[in-house]
Order: C-alpha cells, then structure tokens, then sequence
C-alpha cells in the first residue's frame, strides 16, 4: 500500500501549446482522482488516511494547480489582441494617434500629441498631466483586465465619461399587474426611488524602461506598456473588488453587511454558514454547497459562479457525493473554467482562507449583482527624472464598482 503512496507528483514541464497543456492537466487530474480515491479508502477502513498518501494528494493537487495557471496564462496569451493601427486601410486619424504617442514615449516629443488631443477638443493634459494613450492599447489593457481580473470577468462592466455613476432602483419593484383589455386600468402608487453611486477613483501604475529598450526600434511600445500595466492593474482590481472598502478605491463586495440569509434585507449580503467553524460538516458536507446554490432564487442561478481562492478550491476538490462523483470537474475545453455543482469556479485569491467565521466562498451571479464602472481614456506621463537613468511612465486609468444586486450574491460563512 505504501509502495504506491510514495510515487511523486507530475513534475511541470515546458510546453508550447495549448492542447499539449490541456493534456498534462487532464493527466494530472486522473492521477489526483486516483490517489484521493485511495485517500478515502484508507479513512473508510481505518477511520483515517495514511499520512504518505494524504501527502501525496497535496502534491498531486498541488501540481494541478500549477497547470491550471499555465494553462490560462497560454489561453491569454493567444487572446492578446494585435496592436495593428498602423496597418494598411487603418483609419488615418488613430493612425497618426499612434505615431504621436510613440514619439512621446521614445523621445518624449509631445508637440504632435498635444495638437491632436487639442484638436479632439480634450484638454492636453490632465489632471496629473499625461496624455490619453491610442485607442488600440486601451483596448488592449481593458481586454486582457476582463481576463486577469477574476471578478471583472464575471461582472457587469460599463463605461462612462463622468466620474460618478449614479443608477436609480424602486426599493419595492416595479408597480405592475394584469388587466383586462377594455377594463379601467387602476392609477398605481408612485414608486419609492432610491439611487446607488460608484464613483471612480484612480488606479496607476508605473512601468520603468530604460534608454536602449526606447531606442529599439523593434520593441512595440503601445504592447510593451499595456503588458507592463495590466497585471499590475489586475491584482489591484482583483484585492479592491473583493475587500475595497470604497475610499479611494471600489468598494467590494465583502465589505457590505453581512446578515443571515433568513434575515436577508436590501442593501446587505445573504450568508448561509457552514456548521463548523472554519470548516465544512464532517457528515454530508457537500449539503451546505447545495443550501447556498439554492439560497440564490432560480432566475439568478443561470449563469452563476463560484468565487474562492486556491486553498479553498484545493479542499472542495477532494469531496464526492453520494454516489461518488467528485463534487469539482475539471474544464471541458482549453481556456474554459472548472465548475462545482454544475457552476464555473472562478479562482481568485483575495478571498479569504477557510477560517472561522471568514466568508471563504462566494455564490451568485456576478453579472447581475456586481457592477465594474470604467472612466474612458488611460494616460500615460513621460518622467524621464525622477529615477535617472530610467524613464518612469506613470500610468493611470479610473475605475469604480460595487453591489448593484444585493439579492444576486450569497456568502458561504464558515461558522457554527
């Protein structure tokens, strides 16, 4: 027994392509299911798993996880969108936006920038100075965020010029009923209004380069800057999403009030608990992940999610359920998400750790319930001084969100 217990995990090996990864990863998950099913023998024999072969599990677990992220990072890698305004039949005015930009940013030659932005009748700089970076390479950043960002990928996103978004809501529904075709139709009772605001705070980061990689002619500049910024800016989003507490950044979605799902009111987050502090119910445990799918009301489960991190992720995989179907299945495609229960499971490591009385996992549909606000343009200002020799771009882009639907999203709270 213990001969098979000591075999070592799948080492990560470099791969090219996304089938050939996608392949390890299937691979990987077999070996998983195999050595948790031996896992779980060993408890229902002795009342409890040999330590080797728990080990095992971990490490297997472990790998698959490491495959997991270099399986998305290649998916991503494929979906980076061309920076091509300089193509043939491009439209000229983009076309000269990027030629200008680029001068900017290799010379620091802001003559031609500043008269387009003037032309566009933008100011030329703004409030912190800089100037709006072409169109293409927002494109670019906003792309891949809504692929690295665990919680953009899943919300609603809308774009606005203003700095607040304010969006109107009748507390009690809307006023509507049955009538007949030739009745009277009754005056309904004005409706009760009640606004929510996301306002949008400023998000920056500040990519070094230095003389010769601006003197390479080859280096695409417009590429390199929107590959600098976007993990950067992604991590950012992803903690701000999740925990912000609203001053000078989004406000998450952990940080409304939390109250007991029978206690559920507008304006708070539905919790369901779990039993067991900081743990899931020895017996049945895969009972307290259906009372939270079914917490949320029919119309919101099509095209909910999961939300947790790593180590919350890792441990839901280990569990079956009554007939011994594991309760985690791995994606059906490359680039696609693993589910649980039958629903995408987004991975997102702010979210908190199975303790006790932590919020670990979150269930809903995001789309409907969270709202990302993003402010129109990403600017860019040339410091060529600050960290000589290096040239600083100090880049920054406005972005807001919060809880648009406190009905759309339920918490999985590990306490008794």
């Amino acid at each position: 027994m213990q001969t098979a217990t000591t075999e070592k995990a799948p080492e990560l090996k470099s791969v090219e392509t996304i089938g050939q990864a996608f392949s390890d990863f299937m691979t990987t998950f077999e070996m998983f299911k195999d050595a948790n099913d031996e896992r779980l023998g060993e408890i229902e024999k002795r009342m409890s798993a040999d330590v080797l072969t728990s080990e095992k599990v971990e490490r297997i677990s472990q790998a698959l996880d490491a495959q997991k992220k270099s399986l998305d990072r290649l998916a991503l890698k494929n979906a980076r969108p061309a920076l091509d305004g300089g193509r043939e039949g491009a439209d000229p005015t983009r076309v000269e936006h990027k030629q200008a930009f680029e001068a900017y940013v290799r010379r620091g030659d802001e003559r031609r920038l500043r008269g387009i932005e003037e032309k566009a009748m933008s100011g030329a700089t703004g409030q912190d100075g800089g100037y709006l970076v072409p169109e293409e390479t927002e494109n670019a950043i906003g792309a891949r965020l809504a692929k690295l960002s665990p919680i953009r990928s899943i919300a609603s996103v809308r774009q606005v010029s203003g700095a607040v978004l304010k969006k109107p809501f009748a507390i009690g529904g809307p006023a509507v009923g049955w009538v007949g075709e030739t009745a009277a139709r009754p005056e309904t009772a004005a409706p009760t209004l009640a606004e929510l605001q996301f306002p949008t705070m400023e998000l920056y980061a500040m990519p070094a380069a230095t003389a010769s990689l601006l003197d390479d002619a080859v280096i695409d500049l417009d590429g390199w800057i929107s590959g600098e910024v976007e993990q950067a800016f992604a991590e950012q989003e992803g903690l701000a999403f999740i925990m912000g507490d609203g001053v000078s950044q989004p406000r998450g979605f952990l940080d409304y009030d939390q109250v007991a799902e029978t206690n559920w009111s507008w304006g708070k987050i539905g919790t369901i608990a779990t039993g067991v502090a900081g743990g899931l119910p020895a017996t049945d445990p895969a009972d307290v992940l259906i009372d939270t799918v079914y917490a949320l009301k029919a119309g919101y489960r099509q095209g909910a999610n999961w939300v947790m991190n790593r180590k919350a992720q890792a441990s839901l995989r280990k569990m079956k359920d009554g007939d011994g179907n594991y309760l985690w299945q791995p994606p059906q495609v490359a680039g696609a998400r693993a589910s649980l229960l039958g629903f995408g499971v987004v991975e997102a490591e702010d979210m908190p750790d199975m303790t006790a009385g932590s919020p670990a996992i979150a269930f809903g549909n995001f789309e409907r319930g969270y709202l990302v606000v993003d402010r129109v343009g990403v600017r860019v200002l040339r410091d060529p001084y600050s960290a000589k020799p290096y040239v600083l771009f100090y880049t920054t882009k406005r972005v807001g969100g919060g809880v648009q639907d406190f009905d759309a999203i339920k918490l999985l709270k590990f306490e008794a």
